[in-house]
C-alpha cells in the first residue's frame, strides 16, 4: 500500500464519523415536577431541508425512545414511572439551524393540590397545619379574617412533598375576641386553593387610639396595643399599613382618612 492510499484510509473514517454526527449547537433545558402530564413538541425541518430539527431528547440522563423524526411529538414521561412531584429534568437537543419549541412548559411547573388534615391555633397564637398531596414548593399565605374581608397577615414556605407536611407559624396579628384564619396558595393557573377556616377566642383587650374617631390628628395615629392596621384616604387608597403601636402621618395631605384597626374600623382628619 502506497502512502497516500494509507493516509486515505486513515482520513476516510474521519471524515463519514463527522458526517454522522449532528451540528450540536443548541440544547433545550428543561426543569421543574411531574404532574401526570406529558409535553409535547412542534419540531421543525433542518434549514437545509433533511431531516428534522431534533436529534435527542434526554429526561433525568436518559434517552428517550420516543419518535422525535417528524414536525410534532411526544415527549412521554409517564414511560420512566416517576412518582407524582418528583423533580424532572428534559434536555432536548438540536441542530443549530433550527429550534423545535415546547407548546406546553407550564405542565412541569409547581401546582396547589395540597390536602388539609389538621388547621389550628394554640392560645400562644401558634397555626398548625398538617397537609398532604402537595406535589411541588410553593409559598402558604396566611389570611385573617378582620373589617368584614379577608386580610392577608403572613406567608411561608410550602415542602412540596405529597407524604405528611406539617407546619407551625407564630401568628402576630391576632386581636380580641374570635380570630378567624385560613390559608391559601396559588399556582400559575393564578386560581387560589384554600383551606377550611380555624377560628379561636382571644382574652386581648380592644385596640383604641388616640386621638379618638372623627377628632384631629397632626403627627401620629397611636394605639394603645400594636394591632394590624389600614389606612385610606377620601378616594379609598390605601396610603398606609402594617403592624405596630404608631403610625407617623406626618407624609399625609390634609383631609378625611379611614382607618381599619384591631376589630374596628373608624375616621381621622389630617
Amino acid at each position: 500500500m502506497t502512502r497516500f492510499n494509507s493516509i486515505k484510509a486513515l482520513v476516510l473514517p474521519v471524515i463519514l464519523l463527522v458526517m454522522a454526527v449532528p451540528t450540536m449547537a443548541g440544547t433545550i433545558l428543561l426543569e421543574g415536577n411531574y404532574h401526570g402530564k406529558n409535553l409535547y413538541v412542534q419540531n421543525p425541518f433542518a434549514s437545509e431541508g433533511v431531516g428534522f430539527c431534533t436529534f435527542e431528547v434526554k429526561v433525568n440522563g436518559q434517552t428517550t425512545t420516543d419518535e422525535i423524526n417528524s414536525s410534532a411529538y411526544e415527549i412521554d414521561l409517564s414511560f420512566f414511572q416517576l412518582p407524582l412531584g418528583s423533580a424532572v429534568e428534559i434536555r432536548i437537543s438540536h441542530k443549530d439551524d433550527c429550534k423545535p419549541k415546547v407548546v406546553n412548559p407550564e405542565v412541569l411547573k409547581p401546582m396547589s393540590t395540597f390536602e388539609v388534615a389538621s388547621l389550628g391555633i394554640s392560645k400562644e397564637g401558634v397555626l398548625s397545619m398538617t397537609t398532604t398531596n402537595e406535589t411541588g414548593g410553593l409559598p402558604y399565605v396566611i389570611e385573617q379574617f378582620r373589617w368584614n374581608k379577608w386580610v392577608e397577615v403572613g406567608e411561608f414556605e410550602g415542602k412540596g412533598n405529597p407524604e405528611k407536611n406539617d407546619y407551625e407559624v407564630q401568628l402576630t396579628t391576632v386581636h380580641t375576641g374570635q380570630n378567624r384564619f385560613r390559608v391559601k396558595q396559588k399556582d400559575h393557573r393564578s386560581k387560589p386553593r384554600y383551606s377550611f377556616e380555624a377560628k379561636f377566642n382571644s382574652p386581648l383587650p380592644e385596640v383604641t387610639f388616640q386621638p379618638g374617631d372623627g377628632k384631629k390628628a397632626t403627627d401620629a395615629i397611636n394605639f394603645s396595643e400594636a394591632t394590624l392596621y389600614e389606612i385610606f384616604n377620601g378616594y379609598g387608597n390605601i396610603v398606609a399599613k402594617g403592624v405596630g403601636n404608631r403610625v407617623d402621618i406626618t407624609g399625609l395631605e390634609k383631609g378625611v382618612y379611614y382607618l381599619n384597626y384591631g376589630t374596628s374600623t373608624a375616621t381621622f382628619k389630617k
